[in-house]
């Protein structure tokens, strides 16, 4: 008996000893703890990373679908937020619309990029150089995403409301919403950082450039209505892109060329980027093949000249067949791919920055700013770029020129993830005719509803203790 415990003791100390060894062994194939982030290149694979979470399509169906860009087709499972019935416990908001998970972890991981670039060794001068361009991609994107969850929960120019939390280091501690002001603030400078870093040619549009930087300096100073940075950060990015040829705007969306664009996201059918899914099915889903999920509104539809306009056959289809079927017509065309049953319908790269919101951007702010002319100049260029044989026109006042640029950016960049927002920064309500509205209640959100917010959802609330909930909502 003794002999046996012997043997056992042994063989337990000669397998201790076997996975102490084991233990030691150095994984040869794993990137992370020390050694993690600390060559220029694996600090670039970080950047890779947080642009491949980037997602401006949840941007682009809220603003659709909250405001008076479509109507209900053959599929309609989203009554809370299209009729504005959402809370913050809402299924709805909860899989579809929570900008948290999305951009806070893009936030996370350009800031773990920030920390260790300073240590990032750079083994020759070319490498000193994107060591240099991959900081203000970080702060670049930082900024960008910073802006998107003010939009989404914040959206004031007043600078003593709340914004959100400004995130420059990685944490996980619960943090507090600050307000508007140092929210921007920080924001600012982190693109006055980003912008020098950036290269101006844009050869490479699927990251950041110089002229992207502009674009979404003119953003913010439009949201916060300090209307002459607006034209300052507008001008620049129309100087670096003009609008596009007539004949060429619709291959702007089948991705034929890169006229107007500074910064896009690219999308594959392989990753799932089929953006045209947003509004009907995909012929390779058998349970749902070709359905019409949203159908462009009437209201939108009515505005077009539909003869001279070349947006409208590049946002907007008539398809007979579904029409002569007893299904929906009208169908969104913005996105669509190639044709209907091929490998890559639905799929189109998300366009993020383009030449006519920078015109309109200007335009809005010449108006603000009093000046009148140069508000039509940019409105009636626009229009010449969009519409054969058209007019120019003069504007009389500042509130009929308001009135036509507000009119011009629904019928310019409709699906891009703008309409809902312009309503709620300029004050105004959600107008939907009743031919695109599931009842007479959900026709109007009138201007100033709490519900031009989103509610900070429950799941963040719970982790979070100290977060503010927005006004309106409860949990």
């Amino acid at each position: 008996m003794k002999k046996n415990k012997l043997v056992i003791f042994s063989f337990l100390l000669l397998s201790l000893g076997a996975c102490k060894k084991v233990i030691d062994v150095k994984e040869t194939d794993f990137i992370g703890g020390d050694i993690a982030l600390k060559t220029v290149a694996n600090t670039e694979q970080g950047i890779i990373g947080a642009y491949s979470a980037m997602n401006v399509e949840m941007g682009i169906l809220l603003n659709a679908v909250f405001s008076d860009e479509v109507k209900v087709a053959e599929f309609y499972n989203a009554a809370t937020v299209h009729e504005w019935q959402y809370s913050s416990a809402d299924i709805s908001i909860r899989d579809n619309f929570t900008a948290f998970n999305l951009y806070y972890r893009i936030i996370d991981r350009v800031n773990r990029v920030l920390v260790a670039l300073p240590n990032a060794v750079a083994a020759n001068a070319t490498e000193a150089a994107l060591k240099e361009r991959l900081r203000g991609e970080a702060l670049f994107l930082r900024a960008f995403c910073h802006f998107e969850l003010y939009k989404y929960y914040s959206n004031s120019s007043v600078g003593t409301d709340l914004a959100m939390s400004y995130m420059e280091t990685p944490s996980l501690a619960p943090t507090a919403r600050i307000q508007v002001t140092p929210y921007f603030t920080k924001l600012k400078a982190d693109l006055v950082a980003a912008k020098p870093l950036l290269p101006t040619a844009l050869t490479d549009i699927y990251r950041a450039t110089r002229p992207a930087a502009s674009a979404l300096q003119a953003r913010v100073a439009l949201y916060l209505k300090e209307y002459a940075d607006a034209i300052t950060f507008s001008t620049e990015y129309i100087n670096s892109l003009p609008l596009s040829p007539m004949n060429q705007f619709g291959g702007i969306w089948t991705d034929a060329n890169r006229n107007e664009q500074a910064f896009k996201l690219s999308r594959t059918a392989s990753l799932g980027g089929r953006i045209g899914s947003l509004w009907r099915g995909t012929s390779a889903n058998a349970a749902n093949i070709g359905t019409v999920t949203w159908r462009p509104s009437d209201k939108l539809y009515d505005s077009y000249d539909k003869v001279n306009d070349v947006r409208f056959a590049a946002y907007i289809k008539d398809e007979i067949l579904l029409t002569n079927a007893g299904r929906p017509g009208r169908i969104i065309n913005k996105y669509a791919g190639t044709p209907y049953g091929t490998p890559t319908e639905n799929v189109a790269d998300a366009k993020v920055f383009r030449t006519g919101e920078m015109y309109l951007i200007r335009a809005e702010a010449h108006a603000e700013a009093g000046n009148l002319v140069g508000a039509a100049n940019d409105l009636n260029a626009l229009r010449t770029a969009r519409i054969t044989g058209y007019t120019n026109v003069t504007l009389a006042t500042k509130d009929a020129a308001i009135t036509a640029i507000m009119e011009e950016r629904f019928k310019e960049l409709p699906y891009e993830g703008h309409r809902f927002w312009d309503l709620k920064r300029r004050n105004l309500p959600v107008a939907r005719l009743l031919s695109d509205a599931p009842s007479a209640a959900s026709q109007n959100l009138a201007a100033g509803s709490f519900r031009f917010l989103l509610p900070i959802p429950n799941a963040e609330i719970q982790a979070n203790p100290v977060i503010q909930q927005n006004p309106g909502y409860t949990n």
